[in-house]
Formats: C-alpha cells, structure tokens, sequence
C-alpha cells in the first residue's frame, strides 16, 4: 500500500492569501541605504501611543508572570461604559483581524455566502475562505460608495454574513445612516452582518453612524472596533466587537481564553481614558487631510474625498513608477493594485512635516518624470 508522504491540507487553504501588511522602515532603509524614512503606509497614528497607555504598560511589566485575566473584565466594563452598552454585549479580541475571523468560525460553515463590498479590507475574504464560505464580491460604485441596492441583489438563501467597513479602507468613503438604515430593515433574520467601523472616530460626516446605535436597537449586527488607529496601539493588537449578548455568547465560545496580553489590555483601558490624546489625534487628521488636498488641487490631482486617516490618490498608468520611487526616496506609501485599482496610491496622514514631506517628494517625482494625472 502507497501513503502520501504528505499530509493534505484542506483544500480551501487553495483560495487564501497571505497578508500583505506595507513594508517597515527597517527594510527600506537597508534596501536604499537610507537614515530618514517615513512610513505612511498603514494607516498608523503619527501621534503616537497614549502616553498614559504607556505608562499603564511600565506598571504592568512586573507582573508579566501571571496569566492575563481571561474575560478582559476590566476593559470590558469600561467600553461598555464609554459606549452605553451592557458588558455581556462586548468580545474583546487581538487586534479586529481576530474578531473577523472568530465572527467566522462562529457562524460560516461550508456552502454558505459572504458578501464583501469591493474593494475593501482583505481579511474579511480570508475569514470566510478559511471556513470554506463562498464570497460574493459586490463592487463600489464609480464614485466608490457603496451600493445598497446591488447589496440587497446579491442576497440569496445561502448568504449568511455581509461586510460593511464604513469609513471603507482603502476608499475613505462611508455607508450613511439611513443606507445602514434601509439596508438593516431589507434582511431576512437570519443575516449577520459586520460593521467595521475602525476608522469611525475620524469620521465627521453629519450623517454618518459607527453602527452602534442599531446594535442598541436589536438588529443583527456586530460592530468591529480598534485600539490600533486612533488610539495608536496597532503594535499590541486591541479590538473589540458590540453586538446582542446571543451572538457574542456565540463568539465567546470559539475565543481562546488568553487572547489578550495583560500589556494590551492594561495599555487598551488606560487609552480609553485620555481624551486629551484623543483629540489631538482628531485635530492632527483633519488638519492633515486639508494640507493634502490643498496641495493635491495645485499638483492637478484627483483623489478620493476621504472620512478616515488616509487619502486614495490617482496617478493614472504610472502609479507603480511613482510608488517606487517614492520608496526610494525613503516616503512608504501602498500601491493601489492589490485592490484592484492600479492607478492609484493610498496615503496615510501622518504629521505635518511628513505630509509635506510626502508632497515635495511627489511633486519632484511628478515633474522629473513629466507625469500627469491619468
């Protein structure tokens, strides 16, 4: 008898990709031979962490050798304070890449459909493949907001959890109030659907909602939110979902019981509290933006009105050559191809010094190479 010699994957494993995050500054540098790099690639915040976050972390250091409190009580009690919801309603997870795929495990099973908006966050694509879901990809308009009706379209028997990133990355755009509205009240029961709201508290659009107000009222909705953006924790991976305490009983069970580092959680409750950090992040990203857009509308650029704390710019067929050699002028910004939209740049914001740093160094680039807006 012949045996693999081998064990087989599943065969699903076939459909997924690995993530591709944007590149650190260490490689740019050693690949350039640079000493300055900014990094404005992944929608970091160039604030900084909380200094009272970080403070919180020193004072946890000595007791490192205890297990992290498994149920996250502390910091559970405080967001459901922040956000006016009852405890037994918030799953805290590592990072909001964990509560996607924990939303997956609990509820896709083989067969079953996800629709995803495109183009949009990539992870929600890897949650469903891993559970041999079948994705239903519904694209943006040609002005890159969503489109309720061709959502509602795409529904079928089959489908079982639907996307919403609102503020949308890469777009910056957002699904208003009464889209979410309508669209909550068009679904048949037994839908779930996602709110990632990430980004939500750059969001300043008078009609704009973060979700939670609808998780509040009953709907079957799950609300994705972060301490990565605009808190500025991204590298300890803090987040945390709102949804009816029936289906956060559901994810409980398929949470492992230390998924939060007692760090994380100790530098999560203390960010929650500095409302000075806060604000200042806000003020930075509404300042940047328009330092953006104002230098974009001299370069003749177009680019898409954004609601978050990067901006998508179009630079037509050269947007790769432009990508690159913005790199090795030691500027890292994401080139738009792997979303399907190869004309284009993401540009986080970052400090106003590295905004305009972004912007002398593209204009440079722009005039050598003679390129125009495509």
């Amino acid at each position: 008898m012949e045996y693999n010699k081998n064990p087989q994957a599943r065969p699903t494993l076939q459909n997924i990709k690995p993530y591709s995050p944007g590149m650190p500054i260490w490689e740019v540098q050693e690949r350039f031979g640079l000493t300055r790099v900014i990094k404005l690639a992944s929608n970091e915040n160039p604030l900084g962490p909380s200094p009272i976050a970080v403070e919180a972390i020193q004072r946890m250091l000595p007791e490192l050798h205890r297990y992290p409190d498994a149920d996250t009580s502390k910091l559970r009690k405080a967001i459901a304070y922040e956000k006016g919801i009852s405890f037994d309603q918030i799953v805290v997870s590592n990072g909001g890449d964990e509560l996607i795929k924990l939303v997956s495990e609990a509820y896709l099973e083989t067969g079953d459909e996800v629709i995803v908006p495109s183009p949009s966050f990539s992870e929600y694509e890897f949650g469903a493949h891993l559970m041999g879901a079948e994705i239903i990809k519904v694209p943006l308009t040609v002005d890159y907001h969503y489109d309720l009706e061709a959502i509602i379209r795409a529904i079928s028997p089959r489908t079982k959890l639907i996307y919403l990133c609102s503020p949308n990355n890469p777009t910056g755009t957002y699904m208003t109030r009464q889209e979410l509205s309508l669209l909550l009240e068009s679904l048949p029961k037994h839908i779930l659907v996602m709110f990632d709201g990430a980004y939500s508290q750059y969001a300043t659009a008078s009609d704009y909602t973060d979700g939670i107000e609808f998780v509040k009222e009953g709907y079957s909705l799950i609300v994705l939110q972060t301490f990565s953006k605009i808190y500025g924790l991204a590298g300890i991976r803090v987040g945390f979902g709102l949804a009816s305490s029936e289906i956060i009983s559901h994810i409980l069970k398929v949470k492992e019981p230390f998924n939060v580092n007692a760090l994380a959680q100790a530098a999560a409750l203390a960010a929650l509290t500095d409302k000075e950090h806060i604000e200042m992040s806000k003020s930075i990203n509404h300042n940047g933006l328009f330092q953006m857009y104002l230098h974009l509308n001299e370069l003749g650029l177009s680019y898409i009105p954004s609601m978050s704390n990067f901006l998508m710019i179009k630079l037509g067929a050269n947007a790769k050559y432009v990508y690159e050699a913005l790199m090795s002028r030691g500027v890292i910004v994401r080139y738009g191809g792997s979303w399907n939209l190869p004309d284009h740049i993401r540009v986080s914001v970052g400090t106003h010094e590295e905004n305009a740093i972004f912007i002398d160094q593209l204009r440079t680039i722009l005039q050598e190479s003679e390129i125009t807006n495509g």
